[in-house]
């Protein structure tokens, strides 16, 4: 039988199979980790996007198309401000209408936004014309009447579709108003696509002052506060805090209180994690103890010549478990960097499609964390470690002397 480097015999061939299957494994589970990261990610800054991350609205306000107002206060915004974790503060309102067109009447709901309104968002997905210009204060100072109020008005490409509206088109908007429906006259600035149905389907974005005055509104009277937080882990302890400082008749919702079936589906998502690092573990951890064994069953002569020279159990195993760690080492690192490189490539240049109308999404989103790449190869060591304590058992029970009865 040829000879190879490791020893000859199977030992050498089984080494690269069992380097290539931690290095499969280690792939398999960290581009699993990156990409439903990423993808749970993608979804979330999309809702946060139309919802910030917290909500703080009158207590007497009802999921329907009629908000009560809430008074902006600016000692309160303060307080709010001083709250450990909070970003910014942005003021909206919201009001139900229909879109009528020549041919169509389709129903929307008309999201007025304030001048300091933080559009990062709109402007990422905008994919015509531009985003609205607000002019004037944003709330404690300005005016709710005819001046200085914006006709502009930010659509979805999905809505633009079904109406057959371009940038630059009037749209005709009835909005219901007590017994009598009132009637806006509204200009197509820019269309948007964040491929996230539910959504896309429904909302226009405009000018606060506009819901001011349908509503018949203050200057300082709007739909609630949102508040954006630099840490989406620790969302509920930020709210608790943020609620300490509000009124009896203000409440605050999160982001994930207020969609509360999306962010169960995404959570659902860690349990697929979870089963494919599970299974992923033990493929390395059986295709190292494998290659163990047969190193072990190999070398039979060599570890009765051992112990009959003197050698202990413990420092023969040690020898073993070196070989082993080596292999082990080489395939995560073989299985880290291939992952990265996959990684970057989908990143930068969206190798891999997505039906939108699935997915939300047009490509596959990875997220590259540091992290995930460290705690996998941990994880990885330490299971294939593990694994090796039986097999490295074995070799206290061969004795000299069957060693040589083996070989003969």
């Amino acid at each position: 039988m040829p000879r190879t480097k490791d020893g000859g015999g199977f030992s050498g061939p089984l080494s690269v199979i069992a380097v290539v299957s931690i290095a499969l494994g280690v792939l398999v589970m960290v581009m699993a980790v990156c990409i439903l990261r990423g993808f749970q990610g993608e979804i979330a800054s999309k809702v946060v996007g139309f919802g910030s991350h917290l909500t703080v609205s009158n207590f007497a306000s009802s999921p329907a198309y009629q908000e009560e107002p809430i008074v902006l206060d600016s000692t309160l915004v303060e307080r709010i401000q001083r709250v450990p974790g909070v970003r910014h503060i942005q003021y909206f309102a919201t009001k139900g209408g229909m879109v009528k067109t020549a041919d169509q009447i389709y129903g929307i709901m008309f999201r007025g936004l304030s001048a300091d309104y933080d559009t990062t968002f709109f402007a990422s997905n905008l994919v015509e014309g531009r985003l609205p210009v607000f002019s004037g204060a944003s709330g404690f100072s300005g005016t709710s009447g005819e001046t200085g109020t914006s006709t502009d008005v930010l659509v979805s490409s999905t809505i633009a579709s079904r109406l057959r509206l371009k940038v630059g088109d009037k749209m005709r908007t009835y909005f219901w108003g007590g017994d009598t429906p009132r009637s806006r006259a509204f200009t197509v600035c820019g269309i948007y696509n964040t491929d996230l149905t539910e959504f896309d389907e429904l909302y226009v974005v405009g000018d606060l002052r506009q819901v001011q005055r349908l509503n018949e509104w203050e200057a300082n009277q709007v739909g609630g506060y949102e508040v954006l937080v630099d840490n989406f882990d620790r969302l509920d302890d930020i709210a608790l805090n943020v609620e300490r400082e509000l009124p009896y008749d203000y409440s605050v919702q999160t982001i994930r209180e207020a969609n509360p079936a999306l962010f169960a589906w995404l959570d659902l998502l860690n349990s697929n994690i979870t089963l494919i690092l599970v299974i992923m573990s033990l493929v390395c951890a059986v295709a190292i103890v494998s290659a163990l064994l047969i190193m072990i069953f190999e070398k039979g002569r060599t570890i009765g010549l051992l112990k009959a020279l003197g050698a202990t159990n413990a420092s023969v195993r040690r020898i073993f478990l070196i070989k082993a760690s080596r292999l082990i080492a080489e395939g995560i690192l073989i299985g880290d960097a291939v992952a990265l490189a996959l990684c970057v490539v989908q990143q930068q240049w969206q190798v891999v499609k997505l039906d939108a109308e699935s997915y939300s999404m047009t490509h596959v989103p990875v997220d590259i964390d540091p992290m995930i790449f460290l705690l996998v190869s941990l994880g990885t060591l330490a299971a294939c470690l593990l694994a090796l304590l039986l097999p490295a058992a074995y070799i206290s029970h061969i004795t000299p002397a069957q060693a040589v009865k083996i070989e003969n």
